[in-house]
This record gives structure tokens, C-alpha cells and sequence, in this order.
């Protein structure tokens, strides 16, 4: 038996394909490529007015704060009925017909969830879009 190794011929790497596909390479991006040249971005800054500075307007806001008993009060006023029928009819009445204004919606730890679901969907269904949940400290009735 014969286990002698036969010699290898010498692998040799072509430099020549290698640097016809580099070059095709090269002149393919010189070709597609396109440059531009911008001098500067066009910026719109804000203009301060010259006279008499604009008078501040009052914020209206609709603001719904719920006990932890789940009672409604808009703006102050409590409601006698804590349903969804009664919260949609008193943002109607006390926006105006006005679905733009801004709509908090103020409860504490102990609020029980439901009211404070049924507080966003009287609002949604009202048609306002600008909602905020935000929380108050907790009232300790004696």
C-alpha cells in the first residue's frame, strides 16, 4: 500500500480578474452617482412683534374630578347622577358646543376605575379630543 501523499499543485489567485472587477466596480458608481451642492438650509424663524405685547387669554378647560366614592364634578359642580348618559350631557352643556377645549380628568388612589373609564368615554363620545388624566391627593372625610 501506497499512503504517500501526492504534491499539491500551487494555488495561485489572478490579480488580473480582481482588478478588471474592482475597476468595472469603480466606474459603475462614477457613473450613477449624482452630486449636488446646497449652500444653506432655508430656515423660517419666528418674528417677535413690535408694539403692544398680546394680552393673555383666559384658558377654559373642562376639568373632572372624581371622589373616591366615584361622584362626578365638572368644573366645580357636582353631579347628581354618576353615569355616562349625565357626564356627556353636562360637557356639552358647559362646553358650549365647544369639542376643542382641553378635558382633565382629576382622581385619586382611592377613585374606583370604572368611573375614571367612564369619565374617557363620556369624553370621547363627546367628541373631545385633548385629554388628560391627571391625580389628586386623596380627601379623608371624618
Amino acid at each position: 500500500m501506497k499512503f504517500r501523499r501526492k504534491p499539491r499543485e500551487n494555488v495561485e489567485i489572478g490579480l488580473a480578474p480582481l482588478i478588471d472587477v474592482v475597476f468595472i466596480l469603480l466606474l459603475f458608481f462614477v457613473v450613477t452617482t449624482t452630486f449636488t451642492r446646497e449652500t444653506q438650509l432655508q430656515v423660517d424663524l419666528p418674528e417677535a412683534a413690535s408694539g403692544t405685547p398680546p394680552q393673555p387669554t383666559e384658558l377654559r378647560q373642562l376639568e373632572i374630578l372624581i371622589d373616591a366614592t366615584g361622584a362626578f364634578s365638572l368644573n366645580g359642580k357636582a353631579l347628581l347622577r354618576s353615569d355616562l348618559a349625565s357626564l356627556m350631557a353636562a360637557l356639552g352643556k358647559e362646553s358650549g358646543g365647544d369639542a376643542s377645549l382641553p378635558v382633565i380628568i382629576s382622581a385619586d388612589a382611592k377613585t374606583p376605575h370604572q368611573a375614571v373609564v367612564t369619565a374617557m368615554d363620556a369624553a370621547g363620545k363627546a367628541g373631545f379630543s385633548h385629554l388628560r388624566i391627571t391625580t389628586v391627593e386623596a380627601q379623608d372625610n371624618p
